[in-house]
Protein backbone atom coordinates (compact mmCIF):
# COMPACT_ATOMS: atom_id res chain seq x y z
CA UNK A 1 0.00 0.00 0.00
CA UNK A 2 2.53 2.59 0.92
CA UNK A 3 4.52 1.63 -2.64
CA UNK A 4 1.58 2.23 -4.28
CA UNK A 5 1.14 5.89 -2.55
CA UNK A 6 4.59 6.67 -3.34
CA UNK A 7 3.61 5.58 -6.92
CA UNK A 8 0.54 8.36 -7.00
CA UNK A 9 2.58 11.27 -5.74
CA UNK A 10 4.96 10.64 -7.98
CA UNK A 11 2.20 10.56 -11.01
CA UNK A 12 0.81 13.53 -9.39
CA UNK A 13 4.31 15.60 -8.98
CA UNK A 14 5.54 14.23 -12.86
CA UNK A 15 1.77 15.92 -14.02
CA UNK A 16 2.08 18.89 -12.30
CA UNK A 17 5.72 19.37 -13.64
CA UNK A 18 4.54 19.47 -16.93
CA UNK A 19 0.53 20.71 -16.29
CA UNK A 20 2.87 23.64 -15.10
CA UNK A 21 3.79 25.03 -18.84
CA UNK A 22 7.12 26.14 -17.66
CA UNK A 23 10.29 25.78 -15.41
CA UNK A 24 9.29 25.20 -11.68
CA UNK A 25 11.05 24.99 -8.63
CA UNK A 26 10.64 22.24 -5.91
CA UNK A 27 9.21 24.68 -3.43
CA UNK A 28 6.60 25.14 -5.36
CA UNK A 29 5.85 22.58 -6.36
CA UNK A 30 5.72 21.45 -2.62
CA UNK A 31 3.49 24.37 -2.22
CA UNK A 32 0.95 23.37 -5.12
CA UNK A 33 1.09 20.04 -4.31
CA UNK A 34 1.67 19.85 -0.57
CA UNK A 35 3.87 17.59 0.16
CA UNK A 36 6.91 17.74 2.52
CA UNK A 37 10.56 18.53 1.24
CA UNK A 38 12.21 15.77 2.07
CA UNK A 39 8.96 13.13 0.20
CA UNK A 40 9.47 15.85 -2.39
CA UNK A 41 13.22 15.35 -3.27
CA UNK A 42 12.82 11.44 -3.23
CA UNK A 43 9.90 11.92 -5.83
CA UNK A 44 11.88 14.19 -7.60
CA UNK A 45 15.64 12.62 -7.37
CA UNK A 46 13.28 9.20 -8.57
CA UNK A 47 12.04 10.91 -11.77
CA UNK A 48 15.76 12.45 -12.44
CA UNK A 49 17.35 8.83 -12.22
CA UNK A 50 14.02 7.74 -14.60
CA UNK A 51 14.87 10.26 -16.81
CA UNK A 52 11.45 11.60 -16.60
CA UNK A 53 12.60 15.34 -15.38
CA UNK A 54 15.79 17.68 -15.56
CA UNK A 55 17.57 20.35 -14.41
CA UNK A 56 17.57 23.55 -16.79
CA UNK A 57 20.70 24.36 -17.13
CA UNK A 58 22.73 24.53 -13.56
CA UNK A 59 19.56 26.48 -12.20
CA UNK A 60 17.54 24.76 -9.65
CA UNK A 61 14.57 24.71 -12.04
CA UNK A 62 12.64 21.39 -12.82
CA UNK A 63 11.79 21.06 -16.21
CA UNK A 64 10.21 17.19 -17.93
CA UNK A 65 12.31 15.63 -20.64
CA UNK A 66 10.85 15.03 -24.07
CA UNK A 67 10.49 11.06 -23.51
CA UNK A 68 8.75 11.17 -27.26
CA UNK A 69 11.66 12.65 -28.98
CA UNK A 70 14.54 10.92 -26.73
CA UNK A 71 12.82 7.55 -27.61
CA UNK A 72 12.38 8.14 -31.15
CA UNK A 73 16.06 9.44 -31.55
CA UNK A 74 17.54 6.53 -29.86
CA UNK A 75 15.17 4.35 -32.38
CA UNK A 76 16.51 6.10 -35.57
CA UNK A 77 20.14 5.33 -34.31
CA UNK A 78 19.24 1.70 -33.46
CA UNK A 79 18.29 1.29 -36.59
CA UNK A 80 20.94 3.40 -38.80
CA UNK A 81 23.26 1.20 -37.08
CA UNK A 82 21.57 -1.98 -38.28
CA UNK A 83 20.85 -0.99 -41.49
CA UNK A 84 24.53 -0.12 -41.98
CA UNK A 85 26.04 -3.31 -40.69
CA UNK A 86 26.22 -4.83 -44.21
CA UNK A 87 27.69 -1.63 -45.61
CA UNK A 88 30.65 -1.62 -42.81
CA UNK A 89 30.68 -5.28 -43.46
CA UNK A 90 31.68 -4.59 -47.14
CA UNK A 91 33.99 -1.96 -46.59
CA UNK A 92 35.61 -3.90 -44.50
CA UNK A 93 35.58 -7.14 -46.67
CA UNK A 94 36.85 -4.34 -49.84
CA UNK A 95 39.62 -3.07 -47.59
CA UNK A 96 40.48 -4.95 -45.20
CA UNK A 97 40.10 -2.20 -42.76
CA UNK A 98 38.49 -1.60 -39.93
CA UNK A 99 35.64 0.11 -40.74
CA UNK A 100 33.46 2.92 -38.88
CA UNK A 101 30.15 4.41 -38.49
CA UNK A 102 30.00 7.89 -37.27
CA UNK A 103 27.16 10.75 -37.02
CA UNK A 104 27.30 14.28 -35.76
CA UNK A 105 26.36 14.51 -31.80
CA UNK A 106 26.96 18.01 -30.05
CA UNK A 107 29.94 19.51 -32.21
CA UNK A 108 31.94 16.41 -32.24
CA UNK A 109 31.43 12.79 -34.31
CA UNK A 110 30.23 9.99 -31.87
CA UNK A 111 31.24 6.41 -33.25
CA UNK A 112 28.15 4.39 -33.31
CA UNK A 113 29.53 0.99 -34.69
CA UNK A 114 32.99 -0.38 -35.67
CA UNK A 115 33.84 -3.71 -37.51
CA UNK A 116 36.42 -5.50 -37.97
CA UNK A 117 37.01 -9.34 -39.51
CA UNK A 118 40.89 -9.14 -40.74
CA UNK A 119 42.87 -11.68 -39.48
CA UNK A 120 45.28 -9.61 -37.74
CA UNK A 121 46.77 -10.45 -34.46
CA UNK A 122 47.10 -6.72 -33.93
CA UNK A 123 43.49 -4.71 -34.33
CA UNK A 124 42.42 -1.73 -33.71
CA UNK A 125 41.06 -0.87 -30.24
CA UNK A 126 37.32 -0.35 -30.24
CA UNK A 127 36.09 3.52 -30.73
CA UNK A 128 32.61 2.50 -29.96
CA UNK A 129 30.80 5.43 -27.86
CA UNK A 130 34.24 8.04 -29.04
CA UNK A 131 33.02 11.41 -29.25
CA UNK A 132 35.77 13.06 -31.47
CA UNK A 133 36.15 16.37 -32.47
CA UNK A 134 35.38 16.94 -35.40
CA UNK A 135 38.11 18.53 -37.39
CA UNK A 136 40.05 16.16 -36.32
CA UNK A 137 39.14 12.98 -37.95
CA UNK A 138 37.76 11.68 -41.72
CA UNK A 139 34.30 11.07 -40.45
CA UNK A 140 34.18 14.06 -38.60
CA UNK A 141 35.57 16.22 -42.06
CA UNK A 142 33.34 14.55 -44.22
CA UNK A 143 30.40 15.40 -42.14
CA UNK A 144 31.49 19.27 -42.19
CA UNK A 145 31.51 19.37 -45.63
CA UNK A 146 29.08 17.75 -46.64
CA UNK A 147 26.45 19.46 -43.78
CA UNK A 148 25.41 22.78 -42.87
CA UNK A 149 27.62 23.63 -39.90
CA UNK A 150 28.69 26.77 -37.87
CA UNK A 151 32.38 26.35 -38.52
CA UNK A 152 33.27 29.08 -36.08
CA UNK A 153 31.97 27.31 -33.18
CA UNK A 154 34.39 24.71 -33.35
CA UNK A 155 37.64 24.83 -30.90
CA UNK A 156 40.32 23.89 -32.90
CA UNK A 157 42.44 22.09 -30.41
CA UNK A 158 45.95 20.46 -31.12
CA UNK A 159 45.92 16.59 -30.53
CA UNK A 160 49.12 15.47 -32.85
CA UNK A 161 51.86 17.42 -34.85
CA UNK A 162 49.22 17.32 -38.15
CA UNK A 163 45.95 18.68 -36.42
CA UNK A 164 44.27 21.55 -38.32
CA UNK A 165 44.11 24.23 -36.11
CA UNK A 166 43.54 27.50 -38.20
CA UNK A 167 40.24 27.68 -39.54
CA UNK A 168 41.17 28.78 -43.16
CA UNK A 169 43.21 25.71 -43.49
CA UNK A 170 40.21 24.09 -42.32
CA UNK A 171 37.62 25.77 -44.45
CA UNK A 172 40.37 24.81 -47.31
CA UNK A 173 40.37 21.21 -46.56
CA UNK A 174 36.53 20.51 -46.56
CA UNK A 175 36.46 22.46 -49.80
CA UNK A 176 38.88 19.20 -51.32
CA UNK A 177 36.61 17.11 -49.52
CA UNK A 178 33.41 18.45 -51.23
CA UNK A 179 35.53 18.43 -54.61
CA UNK A 180 37.05 14.74 -54.18
CA UNK A 181 34.30 12.88 -52.19
CA UNK A 182 36.09 11.89 -49.43
CA UNK A 183 38.06 13.04 -46.64
CA UNK A 184 41.17 12.03 -44.73
CA UNK A 185 42.83 12.00 -41.48
CA UNK A 186 46.82 12.08 -41.52
CA UNK A 187 47.71 11.12 -38.39
CA UNK A 188 45.84 14.24 -36.99
CA UNK A 189 44.00 12.69 -33.68
CA UNK A 190 45.82 9.65 -33.17
CA UNK A 191 49.74 9.90 -34.28
CA UNK A 192 50.41 6.64 -36.99
CA UNK A 193 46.84 6.30 -37.08
CA UNK A 194 45.45 7.57 -40.82
CA UNK A 195 41.60 7.40 -41.93
CA UNK A 196 39.38 8.02 -45.03
CA UNK A 197 35.29 8.49 -44.41
CA UNK A 198 32.87 9.48 -47.16
CA UNK A 199 29.27 10.79 -46.50
CA UNK A 200 26.59 8.89 -46.03
CA UNK A 201 23.26 9.81 -47.22
CA UNK A 202 19.53 8.44 -46.90
CA UNK A 203 16.96 7.91 -50.02
CA UNK A 204 16.00 11.33 -49.90
CA UNK A 205 19.52 12.75 -49.86
CA UNK A 206 19.64 13.79 -46.15
CA UNK A 207 22.91 13.74 -44.78
CA UNK A 208 23.16 10.93 -42.03
CA UNK A 209 26.81 10.95 -40.67
CA UNK A 210 30.06 9.02 -42.66
CA UNK A 211 31.19 5.90 -42.65
CA UNK A 212 35.10 5.08 -43.41
CA UNK A 213 37.91 2.93 -42.51
CA UNK A 214 41.35 3.56 -40.21
CA UNK A 215 44.44 1.91 -39.77
CA UNK A 216 48.44 2.20 -39.39
CA UNK A 217 50.18 5.01 -40.74
CA UNK A 218 52.48 2.16 -42.40
CA UNK A 219 49.87 0.52 -44.57
CA UNK A 220 47.49 3.69 -45.18
CA UNK A 221 49.70 6.18 -46.55
CA UNK A 222 48.35 9.00 -48.19
CA UNK A 223 48.47 8.17 -51.83
CA UNK A 224 46.76 4.95 -50.04
CA UNK A 225 44.46 6.56 -48.27
CA UNK A 226 43.24 8.26 -51.60
CA UNK A 227 42.62 4.99 -53.36
CA UNK A 228 40.40 3.61 -50.69
CA UNK A 229 38.48 7.19 -50.72
CA UNK A 230 37.41 6.45 -54.47
CA UNK A 231 36.25 2.82 -53.46
CA UNK A 232 34.52 3.80 -50.50
CA UNK A 233 32.75 6.25 -52.21
CA UNK A 234 31.98 3.66 -54.88
CA UNK A 235 30.67 1.16 -52.47
CA UNK A 236 28.35 3.85 -50.70
CA UNK A 237 27.25 5.27 -53.72
CA UNK A 238 26.07 1.79 -54.69
CA UNK A 239 24.28 0.92 -51.32
CA UNK A 240 20.61 1.75 -50.70
CA UNK A 241 20.15 3.20 -47.91
CA UNK A 242 16.93 3.76 -46.26
CA UNK A 243 16.29 5.24 -43.17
Amino acid sequence: MSELKSLTKGLQVYKEIINYGKPILATTLCERLNINKSTMSRILQSLKDENYISYLDNSNELIPNNLENETTKKTKIELLIQRTKPLLEQINKKTNECAYLGIFDNNKVIYLNQLDYSTRKVKTRSSIGLHAPLHTNALGKSILAFGNYDLEKLKLNQYTYNTITDLKLLKDTLNEVLKNGYSIDNSEFEDNMCCVAVPLFNHENILLGAVGISGSKTRLEVEKLKEFGIKLSKIVNDYKLVC
